[in-house]
């Protein structure tokens, strides 16, 4: 396959950028999953327009072209973070608006570098090109997932969530072998739209070749389709009611001390309108020390949780006066027990050597917590085994299988009010599907203002409660055993794979390179 160079110029760098930002339409809350192929299909047209330009100058314009695509890319899909810095965490507008920048370029970074690597990697041939495209996108995604603690937010598998057919391979894969998958279709697509197969379609046979892009897009809709039907785990025991609290406590009222005693109020009005055998309320929905909270309140709590033999799990810091973490506790017929955050997020949660300025500035309460440790075993609530994450936590699918196959329920509990009404809510929501079908277990999720929901273990988001109201997701749910090959294997096949074939295509290129000399 020959590829016409393209120059540096605005347009293809344009089109990068626009491709980056509608991309953020394949995820929730819209949910146009198609979209992503055409994107990602068009970033790889445009990548192998530039393998066409030489070395140095094709290697700068694969890093220029990734990198304008993950701009726009992330410029449309994290900023919200600016709400976090600027409305709630009252750091001066220009201040928090350059800090959002400088954090979308630095995530523009990775697509970039996977842009400069197609294009001083990319082989004559449009299949390898596209299986080449899909292993460094999905490289760029992993490393993203771990460099400086990670941000593995808006991974290209996320926007195959259920409806998407290609959700089939997540308990397989994972969501970096879901955006492997995507990223390989959508080059498919490209690739086969350009005509760009080594045998044109007017020769004898070519009809065939022609085809074959579309049959293997064909084959992975019906692949994924197929194994949408698989149940890789079983559910066991009686279904368990349960009591998602959403408060919606404004952020800006959580910290004041004088509303201290209303939040109180509003979960006590809450749990004893609902009850259920398990009652989850909201990360830090208690704005206090453990040790802060009257006795009392906690004892009422317990009578609440025990009206159905149940268990009534919340989020709060606990600590020793010193060191104080980001915590659930849980209070009922079952002893008290208690799961601490081990993932924190940096600045908003723990502040990196050097950064104290930053706190500072933020003035974000509670942002020095330490971490939990670890493995931390299920919670024994309620009859079942709990997996809790909080928050942050459940973007890294590597971290919650931990408690897997031990786990029998996932339980999330978050305070997204940071964000405001932006599209970090809904994103939060179908990351939790990803997890759910990762894992084949139900997922709780309960949230301070949005999105409370009941996510089925084939990862359909079965309720939701609607965001910014003050009420309680009611519902039942089953705790699953077994596991799927993603609790067995992690992501290691998906990156494995992938560093397969970069490398390959790395010892093709080198031989060839030989051969000529």
């Amino acid at each position: 396959m020959r590829a016409t160079p393209i120059k540096l110029t605005r347009r293809p760098l344009f089109g990068a950028l626009l491709l980056g930002a509608a991309s953020v339409l394949a995820y929730a809350p819209l949910g146009w999953f198609p979209l992503i192929w055409v994107t990602l299909g068009g970033l790889f047209a445009l990548l192998c327009a530039a393998a066409g330009s030489g070395s140095g100058g094709g290697m700068r314009a694969g890093a220029a072209l990734g990198g304008a695509f993950g701009a726009g890319f992330f410029l449309a899909g994290v900023s919200w973070v600016y709400v976090s810095l600027s409305v709630f965490g009252g750091m001066p507008a220009p201040v928090a608006a350059l800090a959002t920048l400088l954090f979308c370029f630095v995530l523009a970074l990775f697509p970039a570098l996977a842009g400069a690597l197609f294009v001083h990697l990319a082989p004559p041939s449009a299949a390898a090109r596209a299986l080449l495209f899909a292993a460094l996108w999905t490289l760029d995604e992993w490393l993203r997932g771990w460099v400086f603690t990670g941000f593995p937010w808006l991974a290209a598998g996320y926007s195959q969530a259920p409806p998407s057919p290609l959700a089939g391979f997540a308990p397989l894969f994972g969501v970096y072998g879901v955006s492997l998958l995507t990223a390989f279709g959508a080059a498919l697509g490209a690739a086969w739209l350009r005509q760009r197969w080594s045998v044109p379609a007017a020769a004898s046979g070519g009809t065939r070749r022609a085809l074959l892009p579309a049959l293997c897009i064909v084959g992975l809709l019906g692949g994924g389709a197929l194994l949408r039907e698989v149940r890789w785990t079983v559910a066991e025991g009686e279904p368990l009611s349960v009591a998602l609290l959403q408060g919606n406590i404004p952020q800006d009222m959580k910290w004041r001390p004088e509303k201290f005693a209303d939040s109180l109020r509003v979960y006590y009005r809450l749990a004893l309108e609902h009850p259920a055998q398990l009652t989850v309320l909201p990360e830090t929905a208690l704005p206090a020390f453990l040790d802060q909270v009257p006795g009392e309140y906690l004892d009422e709590l317990k009578k609440l949780a025990l009206r159905r033999d149940g268990d009534l799990l919340f989020g709060i810091a606990v600590g020793d006066g010193e060191r104080y973490a980001n915590a659930a506790v849980s209070l009922g017929a079952s002893p008290m027990q208690r799961y601490a955050k081990s993932h924190l997020v940096p600045f908003g949660e723990f502040v990196p050597p050097g950064f104290a300025w930053f706190l500072a500035m933020a003035q974000i309460p509670m942002s020095d917590f330490t971490p939990g440790a670890t493995t931390q075993p299920p919670l024994a609530i309620a009859g079942q085994r709990v997996a809790v994450n909080i928050c942050y936590e459940d973007v890294f699918g590597e971290e919650i299988i931990r408690a897997l196959p031990a786990a029998s329920l996932l339980v999330n509990v978050s305070n997204v009010a940071w964000f405001g009404d932006s599209l970090a809510p809904a994103q939060h929501l179908q990351i939790a599907q990803m997890r759910a079908l990762e894992a084949g277990r139900m997922m709780l999720r309960a949230t301070n203002t949005g999105m409370t929901a009941i996510v089925g273990a084939d990862g359909r988001a079965l309720s939701v409660l609607p965001p910014f109201t003050r009420g309680a997701l009611t519902g039942e749910v089953r705790g699953y055993a077994g596991a799927t090959p993603y609790v067995r294997w992690g992501n290691w096949p998906a990156v494995l794979g992938a560093l397969l074939v970069v490398g390959a295509c790395g010892a093709f290129r080198l031989f060839a390179r030989r051969r000529r000399r």
